[in-house]
């Protein structure tokens, strides 16, 4: 039994726990310092506290190679906070009737038919809630050979495979379901989902600096990517939305407050999808949350990875913190009011 527990520890990532028990810092930017000389490269924080300016907060670089200090307004890849958006998009769309969450895939891709297991059995519900049972494409290995090439045909890696449960009968996230969802979208309207996203949700929040892809950006705005062990910059590699975190921060307080929405939009997407998320592609991570007891938005940018699950980890330990942090911030005021 000893050995056992001796041989358990010599395995735990021991920094985690450094990380996790180290005292709280005074205030947030210490504690950015702080995760940076836990290993990451960059770091962009910023804090939309209700009736407070907004604060940003940095560390380390936005790159690495010419000792680029991170900058509070660089673009970074947002990865799967984009389906926010995307979940947004369909909630609009559902509420003025020009598409149903009772829809099957099969309805808008008869071709997919035998290729997606249960595709006439699918509605746009269960795959907005990741309960569709279709195979997650980034969990097939071949996908990852050459990803950059790859997205091309991304829904290649996820057919003729074997469904992961019965619809409805289980919870898998699956980047799939978003892929096949933004196509249904762009069935639905005519046209690109970007296009609709930047109509619907962009333009009407003033978000500026809320980007599809690369090809819309000067790369030099972006913050550089890495990924533990290699030393390239990922940066140039294409992965969908990018934004600053003051934009990713707006859109996340018109998400909880309900401004993003129109009638009962906020209803209907209440009933299917999350308020907050997380992004993670080779390079980039990212957090963005609510805090409603103390009624303040939270995005955090860091721009190293691993897919080992650490840096991940580390970071959700990191921002954790910092919610503490202004949590502590917030009763002290309280207590001086």
């Amino acid at each position: 039994m000893l050995l056992s527990t001796v041989v358990s520890l010599f395995y735990v990532p021991w920094i985690l726990v450094k990380a996790w028990v180290l005292p709280l810092p005074h205030n947030v930017q210490e504690q950015v310092n702080e995760a940076i000389n836990h290993g990451f490269d960059g770091m962009i924080v910023y804090v939309d506290q209700a009736g407070q300016d907004p604060a940003f907060y940095t560390g380390g670089y936005k790159n690495r190679e010419n000792k680029i200090p991170a900058e509070p307004h660089a673009l970074f890849k947002i990865a799967s906070i984009s389906k926010l958006y995307d979940a947004v998009s369909i909630s609009k769309l559902v509420h003025a009737k020009r598409m149903s969450l009772d829809s099957l895939l099969s309805e808008y891709f008869p071709e997919l038919v035998g290729r997606i297991e249960n595709a006439n059995q699918i509605t746009v519900k269960m795959m907005v809630q990741h309960r569709s049972g279709i195979p997650n494409f980034t969990n097939n290995a071949a996908f990852w050979r050459d990803s950059a090439e790859s997205q091309k045909n991304a829904l290649e890696y996820a057919l003729d495979l074997p469904a992961s449960f019965k619809p409805d009968q289980g919870y898998e996230y699956s980047n799939t379901n978003y892929l096949l969802l933004r196509r249904i979208i762009e069935k639905v309207v005519g046209y690109s989902h970007q296009q609709f996203i930047k109509e619907q949700i962009l333009i009407p929040l003033n978000l500026t600096n809320t980007f599809s892809s690369l090809s819309e950006v000067n790369l030099d705005d972006v913050m550089s990517g890495y990924y533990v062990g290699i030393e390239e910059d990922l940066k140039a590699t294409e992965y969908g939305m990018l934004a600053t975190a003051e934009d990713v921060g707006i859109f996340i307080r018109a998400l909880n407050d309900g401004s993003v929405f129109n009638g009962s939009e906020q209803a209907i997407y209440a009933s299917i999808y999350v308020f907050e998320h997380g992004g993670l592609v080779p390079g980039y991570q990212s957090l963005a949350e609510y805090h409603e007891d103390i009624d303040t938005v939270v995005v955090q940018f860091i721009n190293t990875t691993d897919f080992t699950g650490y840096e991940w980890n580390l970071s959700e330990i990191v921002i954790n913190r910092i919610v503490k942090i202004l949590k502590k911030e917030s009763s002290l005021n309280k207590v001086v009011e």
